[in-house]
């Protein structure tokens, strides 16, 4: 398979940038996916100049044009899914079916939000003074930077990227580093949708100098960032000093109860997919696992003999289950979280070492710990296939321990109680909620953030994402 040159696009312009850096394949050290340039600090500033002055023709364009491009969008991207999902699993890691399923959801955010142009909210109310007229409208918030992570580099950007542009606002996105292939494809076909020069901009290279140059830059209006909790925290400081508009999400420590009468074989299912699929990098993934003690050993049990059954290695290759850790960064976090497990005494249940393979990649064996609630394992977020299991005396215990973290993103329970299940969906401090479900796996059409930690600002996708991406403006006419 050739090497693709990935480049950033800056005003309507390919733009090669400084050197040629490898794009790895995880899975195969061997054979790079590409090479790509990043730009600096001077290039990025180009970038939110041509977004600042594209912006006034943009924020007033046709909506029926918005409607247009973003549907062509998500329309190439889902007939080109399988070929995108190849390239996600390649750069990223993602099992082939994760990856399609990943890139039809990016087409699929891109339609929804073409419908949502065409649909900007806005009211008239009468005024309690007599002749008067009030129009409550919604405008675009201005130029926007994106920052996205490497975990979902297709479905993330698109989730930024459409309603950014469905509500008139113009854009400069900086992906993560080690997904430039994801990113390029997605901007190889905005740059074929009719879009103004400037409208869209994507740059290539590191946070701490493109996307240091991005947040800093005066005519920066708006930031969306997903990624960890102190990256977020820094740039929320640096923006709070210009009076940005932010909004970010920022992981979680999500748990997952299990209680008594849960239906076992469902509950394991849960577990297993949320905590390890993706090789659990996801922000939504079931890092804590808590069981009530009646059933603990019976679960540890099943969840053993269910992972005895999983196969690490090649995301390409058919009947592989869980890739590869996504960069040789991400690998040393989990090992040493790994090791955390042991020092803080905990019990190794289930894996816990490096997975050999055809080729050499960053294969880890998906890995359960008998844990304390204090263990960092059970309370830092780790971002890989790592989980903690912890015991629960009864529901009131386990709410008690599933709230016990500084997160708030997602949190589930598998339980045939319906008093159970309610009392938990109203209790349980997070965003997100779910019942009998893994809680890594959410729909695109509904809002997705968190409470706490989380998140900050308002909610990503669906309807909602037109609190962060427009203004409101109250407008008087007189008779």
């Amino acid at each position: 398979m050739s090497e693709q040159r990935f480049s950033s696009y800056i005003a309507g312009q390919w733009v090669e940038g400084d050197g040629a850096h490898p794009d790895e394949n995880p899975s195969d050290l061997g054979t790079p996916v590409g090479q790509y340039g990043t730009v600096d600090g001077a290039r990025t500033g180009q970038a939110v100049e041509a977004a600042a002055a594209a912006l006034p023709a943009w924020s007033l364009s046709n909506p029926q044009q918005r409607a247009d491009i973003l549907d062509f969008v998500g329309s190439e991207i889902l007939r080109r899914k399988e070929e995108l999902g190849r390239l996600l699993a390649r750069e990223e890691g993602k099992t082939l079916a994760e990856s399609i399923g990943e890139a039809a959801r990016a087409g699929q955010i891109f339609k929804f939000f073409a419908g949502e142009a065409l649909r900007i909210p806005g009211e008239k109310l009468a005024s309690t003074r007599p002749g008067v007229d009030v129009e409550i409208t919604r405008e675009p918030v201005g130029t926007v930077g994106i920052i996205a992570p490497w975990n979902f580099p297709l479905a993330i950007p698109a989730w930024k990227i459409a309603p950014a542009l469905a509500y008139g606002n113009t854009v400069v996105f900086k992906p993560a580093e080690i997904v430039p292939g994801c990113a390029w494809a997605i901007a190889e076909i905005l740059s074929r949708a009719g879009l103004p020069e400037g409208v869209f901009n994507m740059v290539l290279g590191s946070g701490k100098v493109v996307g240091q140059a991005l947040v800093e830059h005066p005519k920066l209006d708006a930031l969306t960032f997903t990624g960890s909790v102190p990256t977020g925290h820094a740039l929320l400081k640096q923006a709070a000093a210009r009076a940005l508009k932010v909004q970010m999400e920022m992981g979680g420590k999500n748990p997952l109860i299990v209680l008594a009468d849960a239906d076992l074989d469902k509950a394991v299912e849960c577990a297993v997919n949320g905590a390890f699929f993706s090789t659990g990098q996801r922000c939504t993934a079931s890092s804590r696992l808590i069981v009530e003690n009646s059933i603990y050993d019976a679960f540890v049990e099943k969840v053993r003999a269910r992972l005895a059954k999983v196969k690490v290695g090649d995301p390409l290759e058919q009947g592989v289950d869980i890739g590869p850790v996504a960069s040789q960064a991400q690998l040393d976090t989990d090992l040493s979280y790994i090791r955390a497990g042991h020092e803080d005494g905990g019990e190794l249940l289930a894996g816990g070492d490096r997975v050999e393979w055809k080729t050499p990649g960053h294969f880890l064996a998906p890995t359960l710990f008998a844990a304390k609630p204090s263990d960092r394992i059970a309370r830092e977020e780790i971002f890989g296939p790592v989980a903690a299991l912890l015991r629960a005396d009864a529901y009131e215990h386990a709410l008690a321990l599933a709230n016990d973290t500084e997160y708030g993103l997602c949190a589930g329970i598998c339980t045939t109680s319906l008093k159970h299940a309610t009392h938990f969906k109203r209790n349980a401090q997070a965003g997100m909620v779910m019942v009998n479900l893994p809680t890594a796996g959410v729909d695109p059409h509904v809002p997705f953030g968190g409470r706490k930690a989380s998140s900050y600002g308002p909610r990503e996708q669906g309807r909602y994402a037109v609190e962060f991406y427009t203004t409101v403006k109250t407008a008087y006419t007189a008779a």
